[in-house]
């Protein structure tokens, strides 16, 4: 951390935005995290996993996570090996469920069921992490008090039937949903059985939430073991985010602590798929790829 710091006060001190490439390319240190991008920049639905690889890989990028509704779709014409493996394509990681159904008691056992069901198939081609999304409610009249017990049993039993698979779960925090604010993170990251279950921050998300993304990764570095990657800008674009680089969110700094966590392997850069966006996925995906590239990350050739 003490770099980062050194590191924005040199660049307030030569005058700011405009010297923020050169140190960066000149004195970028060496960094051991793997890049992959997840699939949703090119759209959630089955069809968008081919075209998504393809250009991941094309990129460079080190991995790719697919969608647990796109790994059985695929499933059922053949499964998404073949794609993979004609891009010499790993899948680390899924996000298995978006909107995992996590204040309900009622629903826990299907949704479970259904986390596990697809999981089966990211063992199937070499992954290890599953990532939760929770559920979205009415953000006005939620009661996170009332709702959190539920949320914390589900994600235990979730936790425990993955690692039953051979898998590690994430939460991954989400705007809009059961688990969003800062507040609501720390409350459920401290009651859950982190033996099961580990925590898989979208940095941006966080930001969006009205959370400081550093000192979250910080105080949860040695459970993290996914990380959704993008930027926040606030525009009509993206839902708000960016490509890396170009947002709000000190991705140095959040990058610079990810990188202490011994138990991290990946980091997946990502961006919401957007209409009309000035920039197709493809470019996104080359911005991002670029910015790491003076942050000292390598990609494959």
């Amino acid at each position: 951390m003490q770099h980062a710091i050194d590191r924005r006060s040199a660049i307030k001190t030569l005058g700011g935005v405009a010297c923020l490439a050169a140190p960066l390319a000149h004195a970028a240190p060496k960094r051991r995290l793997k890049i992959g991008h997840t699939s949703i920049t090119w759209g959630s639905n089955a069809a968008a996993a081919e075209p998504g690889i393809k250009d991941v890989a094309k990129l460079g990028y080190h991995g790719y996570e697919s969608l647990g509704e796109t790994l059985e779709a695929w499933e059922l014409k053949g499964g998404l090996g073949r794609i993979l493996t004609e891009n010499n394509m790993p899948l680390p990681s899924t996000y298995l469920h978006l909107t995992m159904n996590m204040d309900d008691p009622a629903r826990r056992k299907e949704e479970i069921a259904k986390v596990v069901r697809w999981g089966v198939i990211l063992k199937k081609y070499g992954g290890i992490i599953g990532v939760l999304g929770p559920n979205h409610v009415n953000r006005a009249t939620y009661d996170f008090k009332a709702a959190k017990p539920g949320i914390v049993a589900t994600l235990n039993d979730a936790g425990k039937a993955l690692a039953d698979i051979g898998l590690i779960a994430t939460l991954h925090q989400h705007t809009d949903t059961c688990v969003m604010t800062s507040e609501e993170v720390y409350a459920v990251m401290e009651a859950v059985d982190t033996r099961y279950v580990k925590f898989g921050p979208d940095v941006a998300q966080l930001a969006k939430g009205g959370a400081d993304p550093v000192k979250i990764v910080k105080d949860f570095a040695s459970i993290i073991r996914s990380v959704h990657l993008k930027d926040f800008l606030g525009g009509p674009n993206w839902a708000g985010y960016s490509p890396l680089g170009q947002g709000k969110v000190d991705i140095p700094a959040v990058l610079d602590v990810l990188e202490t966590s011994k138990d991290l392997e990946w980091v997946m850069v990502e961006l919401d798929g957007s209409r009309d966006a000035p920039m197709t996925p493809f470019e996104t995906a080359k911005a991002s790829k670029e910015y790491l590239i003076k942050l000292g990350y390598t990609f494959r050739s």
